[in-house]
């Protein structure tokens, strides 16, 4: 994060010496902290401590509240420390997991058992004894996990990114980040306590999460990181103490036409998948969720109604769309919206705001309303038809809607089949003759022989044996999605065995 939004967010530099240490790693870095007291952390924080060190990820500790006054152990009470190391040595009588913990004040160290001065060094073995051992009053020491968890009230790791804890690989994340207020009267709903309180008059944002794979046909939970972190109630942070805060997270699995907020019947009659289990008096909430792709609604609160305060919400991912419904600004959805010389983000987002799933006339509509540069004046119109064809290609749960997720990835096949179009359309007459198509399907990556291709002509072409770009798309579709189909269901590359259902589900509904 900036120096000026640290700044912004905490009123003051002269204010950042003073607070959690959660609060400052967030302030300097941007990240996201997940915070545990130590002595009921899970039984895997060896693991965790890993993982989040082989990342560099920055972790820091506190111990039990006091008055910075030097305990008899040599740790300051009430003070923070930078976890800068882990260890696992092996002793006589067994393993010894160790983290190493640096006091900022660069002096003044743990007495206890492997400080600089214990004895218990010489339960190691010279080698390993001269790599750790540092006999210097730096303000750096080891101690046992053991202890830290004894000694330590607040374990803090800040993430970067998600996933770091579940050792995803990968892709880039994204971040997006919304502003809102809890205003008396207004939007400070309070928490969800009986299914006809205050509770939906809260914000609420929308949320569209895809699989960052191309596979559409069988989608995998996606990492999300969900942070909440509340403003500073007063110029001076620390005059004014923070709110108790949390979020709910509901599946939106219809739509609700284009409301200013979700209605509280939508509350009464949906449980949320996630929420928090306890209010906590923090600056920043967050969790880390495994989503499937889909839709659906975040709804950040303070514990009691009528509590005001401003926020910001922040959600990590690898492919999502985010917004807040029902402020004043309505979704408009027009012709000029799907114009390819805006922005593809901003495309999808306005797009999202009307129709988070969309049926066949709803696909119609979209897809005649969308602009075609490299078709010239052979402009496409796609049928009621064409697009329950092509819905019915995509409709992998048989809804009869599809997803912003699954419109993506058809956007870019479209955009695929433009191209392809075009180029073997070298006469800009609107269709493609079998030698053409052939070309343009070898293109795209899908050989057809010369008997088979004269059989698409047949099934998708018109009477004169030549197909438009209309048709195209309705090929391409189908040929990918029985490829795909192929390669899913073959075990040696070379043949499948259907069952009765599942071939005519796969004839009579692709």
């Amino acid at each position: 994060m900036p120096a000026s939004s640290s700044s912004g967010l905490s009123g003051s530099y002269e204010d950042l010496q003073r607070g959690q240490v959660s609060e400052a790693l967030v302030d300097f870095t941007g990240g996201v902290t997940m915070t545990f007291n130590p002595s009921e952390a899970p039984g895997n924080l060896w693991d965790i401590l890993t993982r989040a060190t082989y990342n560099r990820t920055l972790i820091g500790g506190q111990t039990h509240s006091g008055m910075e006054r030097v305990l008899e152990n040599g740790l300051v009470g009430g003070h923070a420390y930078t976890l800068t190391g882990i260890r696992k040595v092996t002793c006589k009588h067994g393993p010894e997991y160790l983290v190493r913990l640096r006091n900022p004040w660069g002096k003044v160290e743990w007495k206890g058992d492997w400080s600089d001065s214990s004895s218990t060094w010489e339960l190691l073995s010279p080698k390993e004894k001269i790599l750790l051992l540092r006999k210097s009053d730096d303000g750096e020491f080891w101690m046992t996990l053991k202890d830290f968890k004894a000694h330590f009230t607040l374990l803090v790791i800040c993430k970067l990114t998600p996933g770091l804890l579940s050792q995803e690989v990968g892709q880039k994340w994204a971040c997006t980040l919304r502003e809102g207020k809890w205003e008396k009267g207004s939007t400070a709903g309070g928490r969800m306590k009986s299914p006809r309180d205050t509770f939906w008059k809260n914000p609420q944002f929308l949320l569209s999460i895809w699989s960052p794979q191309e596979d559409r046909r069988f989608p995998m939970p996606c990492s999300v990181l969900v942070s909440l972190l509340q403003k500073p109630r007063h110029r001076h942070r620390n005059r004014k103490p923070h709110l108790a805060i949390g979020f709910y997270l509901f599946r939106l699995s219809k739509y609700y036409g284009d409301p200013r907020r979700l209605p509280p019947e939508f509350f009464w009659g949906n449980g949320p998948l996630s929420w928090p289990k306890a209010f906590l008096t923090e600056r920043e909430v967050s969790q880390e969720l495994q989503l499937v792709p889909g839709t659906y609604v975040i709804v950040p609160c303070t514990s009691e109604a009528g509590q005001e305060s401003e926020f910001l919400l922040r959600v990590f991912s690898r492919k999502h769309i985010f917004h807040e419904i029902g402020c004043d600004a309505s979704a408009v959805f027009s012709k000029e919206i799907v114009d390819q010389n805006e922005g593809q983000d901003e495309f999808f987002t306005k797009l999202f705001e009307k129709y988070p799933e969309i049926n066949a006339v709803q696909l119609q509509k979209i897809l005649n309303h969308m602009t075609w540069p490299s078709l010239g004046s052979a402009r496409p119109l796609f049928s009621l038809d064409a697009c329950q064809g092509i819905l019915a290609l995509l409709d992998l749960n048989a809804s009869g809607t599809v997803s912003i997720q699954e419109f993506r990835d058809l956007w870019k096949q479209l955009m695929l089949c433009q191209e392809v179009f075009h180029k073997h359309d070298s006469h800009w007459l609107g269709h493609l003759n079998r030698t053409q198509l052939r070309a343009a399907m070898r293109d795209a990556g899908i050989v057809l022989s010369d008997d088979v291709c004269q059989l698409m002509l047949v099934r998708y072409g018109g009477p004169r044996l030549q197909m438009d770009f209309v048709s195209f798309v309705h090929l391409m579709l189908r040929a990918e999605s029985m490829e795909g189909a192929f390669q899913n269901l073959t075990q040696d590359g070379k043949g499948i065995y259907l069952q009765k259902p599942e071939w005519l589900m796969m004839t009579l509904y692709s």
